[in-house]
């Protein structure tokens, strides 16, 4: 990919971040510098877009920044100045003008506050175009875009909004809207008043997706600096109302270099670069913490949240976190489930998902496991009761159709809901309902029930039972022999024996990905087999195979082109977890194993960190070559199972050996896995 598709990434862990492309214009409309959560982590503001930078030197003006208008006008010189960029460990650059002048330019976020720090500084080798090299000199100048709007609206030229700040302690504040969030910038230079609109910026990346791509932003003045006189210093923050000043009464240059040094100290805690990427998923919320689902645009979302957090949080022995994040979504089960997401702005939270819950309990064994004496007794309780609470809430039947049926799996259910991952609507239709008993979610059933068991919650025993019950059932209602694999669904939409036979991803979660495998044997390898020939690629699993009805090679189009294709043959990388787990399982799990499925499996997923997101992994790919990344370009749960893979899975073999809750489930419940026979 082009350094024009590559983007960066910058967080504030309260929600809010910045972003943008390596080179070239701003291509999403949530491009910018500073959005910042007014809710921590919601209420997500779109405040400084981004801005124009020129210099001046003896060669004449030059353009440091890119910008597209309609109907495709590009300003700027893009990336023929770029010398060098790095993202380690921030977006930096350096440009070299066509005179010769070098000037480096960084920005960062600052964890804990809504603020951005940028700054450019002149560099040892430029020179003057001759007859006059003495004269080496450059005059930078900033103008600021400006939004005020939600991060997922546009923003065009209207009359409510104001350019006046108020100027206090050399520090501007402008607040676009009455009552809105302000923006507070500090900087090292001299200001001018100069309010313009800057009209009809053109996104391209939105204009791909089908959606509105066009917007008008305001630059209320500019800002000049003497390059030769010493680093050249902003500072963006955000202010809501009745919150504390959003910048220090320090200057400029004073301000940027002492959080320059406190974040680069803080960076350098973690050890590698997916550690630094996995933190900035970590966010607060309230009092608590929680795990943004990816950004640009997703909020913290619980199945993504407890899928992730197995590898952002308990691979990197970040168990703390792992029990403030788990805590903080235990009061908020309601009839046995937790909710996907919660509406923006602290509004009523969603039930809509049947295997959340069911990953929060397996999670939360998992995590108590992990913390061992460390956790106190009464957040050991508190998540205990929690899972108690699920499992009840399932056993006796909850919203949608959700219930145990009397062979020991799950059903859930009903038309008008998308309960499962594979989640997409066009025109309020559901393109895979799954309706019925899917395969992943009874492997996650009878794992959330084996973490019941060995938790000791009130009804241990009986979530033993129905375990046993369960397993003895799963088998020989799945087992597809035609295909040698499982069935997707059984019970489809509630009819006793109603198969879907389509080859998708799902079944892998009965072999790997999860503590308790529900096949072994030949049948788990043939399962693998099956998978591994029609729909791993590089990038993760096909969401379905190709040959099927439905099949959607490529993710492209608009709105309902795309959700068409979601999970009708489009690649998910978070999947390549569950997978390598399994094929571990069935082929072995000795050092040479590991390190044969890592050069096979994963070391294209590690190139991929610098081919979208910088240092981050794809929400999805298309399904055919070359696998074209897209989506959500910074994704929690594909980069935690990638961690988890690194960290776990292939660092020790321990899934060779069995987990702990597989382990404690056979000495605790005595269960055995069924035979093999239908």
């Amino acid at each position: 990919m082009s350094r024009a598709e590559q983007e960066w990434l910058e967080t504030d862990g309260l929600g809010g971040f910045a972003s943008g492309p390596v080179t070239g214009p701003r291509r999403r409309r949530y491009h910018g510098l500073l959005v910042a959560a007014t809710a921590p982590p919601t209420g997500r503001m779109m405040l400084v877009s981004g801005f124009e930078a020129t210099v001046d030197t003896p060669g004449g003006r030059f353009l440091l920044s890119a910008q597209r208008y309609a109907p495709d006008v590009v300003t700027g010189d893009g990336e023929r100045n770029i010398e060098s960029f790095t993202s380690d460990p921030w977006p930096s650059w350096v440009f070299r003008l066509p005179d010769g002048t070098r000037i480096a330019h960084e920005l960062f976020m600052r964890a804990g506050a809504p603020q951005i720090y940028l700054s450019w500084r002149l560099l040892a080798g430029s020179r003057a175009p001759s007859p006059a090299p003495e004269l080496v000199w450059a005059r930078l100048r900033v103008r600021p875009l400006l939004a005020g709007r939600d991060f997922h609206a546009l923003m065009h030229e209207n009359p409510a909004f104001c350019f006046d700040p108020e100027i206090k302690g050399g520090q501007f504040r402008y607040r676009p809207y009455a009552g809105g969030t302000s923006v507070v910038v500090a900087a090292s230079g001299n200001y001018q008043h100069q309010p313009y609109w800057f009209r009809n910026f053109v996104y391209d990346e939105e204009r791909r997706r089908g959606l509105d791509f066009t917007e008008d932003l305001a630059s209320p003045g500019e800002w000049e600096f003497e390059l030769g006189e010493g680093e050249a210093s902003m500072i963006f923050g955000a202010e809501t109302p009745g919150r504390a000043p959003a910048l220090v009464a320090a200057p400029a240059r004073e301000a940027l270099e002492a959080a320059r040094t406190a974040e680069r100290a803080r960076r350098a805690g973690f050890p590698t670069r997916l550690e630094r990427s996995a933190e900035q998923y970590l966010v607060a919320r309230r009092s608590g913490r929680t795990i943004i689902a990816g950004y640009p645009w997703f909020g913290d979302w619980g199945r993504d949240t407890f899928i992730a957090m197995r590898g952002l949080c308990l691979a990197t022995g970040r168990v703390t976190e792992a029990v403030d994040v788990l805590a903080a979504w235990a009061p908020t089960v309601s009839q046995g489930m937790l909710p996907n997401y919660f509406a923006d702005a602290g509004g009523a939270p969603e039930y809509n998902t049947v295997d959340a819950s069911l990953w929060y309990a397996v999670v939360v064994a998992e995590t108590i496991a992990a913390a061992g004496a460390t956790l106190g007794a009464e957040v050991a309780r508190q998540l205990r009761e929690a899972v108690e609470a699920i499992l009840a809430g399932y056993a006796a039947g909850t919203r949608y159709g959700i219930r145990a049926t009397d062979d020991g799996l799950l059903a859930a259910g009903v038309a008008g809901q998308q309960l499962t991952w594979m989640d997409a609507r066009v025109d309020g239709r559901e393109i895979t309902p799954r309706i019925g008993k899917p395969v992943e979610v009874q492997a996650l059933w009878l794992n959330a029930l084996a973490a019941g068991a060995v938790l000791q919650t009130p009804s241990g025993a009986r979530w033993t039972e129905l375990l046993a019950r369960g397993r003895r059932s799963f088998e020989r209602r799945f087992w597809n022999e035609a295909r040698g694999c499982l069935y997707d669904v059984v019970d489809v939409d509630h009819q006793p024996g109603a198969v879907d036979a389509r080859l998708r991803p799902n079944q892998i979660l009965a072999v790997g990905g999860l503590p308790l495998a529900l096949l072994s044997g030949d049948r788990a390898r043939r399962v693998v087999e099956v998978v591994a020939a029609s729909l791993l690629t590089p990038l993760g699993l096909r969401s379905l195979a190709p040959g099927e009805n439905d099949y959607c090679p490529r993710y492209e189009g608009g709105v309902v082109q795309r959700d068409g294709a979601y999970h009708q043959g489009t690649v998910w990388p978070w999947l390549i977890g569950p997978f390598v787990e399994a094929y571990l399982r069935v082929y072995g799990g000795g050092a040479a194993d590991r390190r044969a499925a890592r050069e096979r499996f994963v070391q294209p997923i590690l190139r991929h960190l610098d081919e979208a997101g910088l240092g981050h992994v794809s929400e999805i790919a298309d399904a055919e070559l070359p696998h074209t990344p897209r989506g959500c370009p910074f994704q929690a749960w594909s980069l935690g199972e990638l961690l988890r893979l690194e960290r776990t899975v292939l660092a020790d073999g321990r899934v060779t050996r069995g987990g702990d809750l597989t382990r404690d489930v056979a000495s605790t419940a005595a269960v055995e896995s069924p035979t093999e026979g239908p």
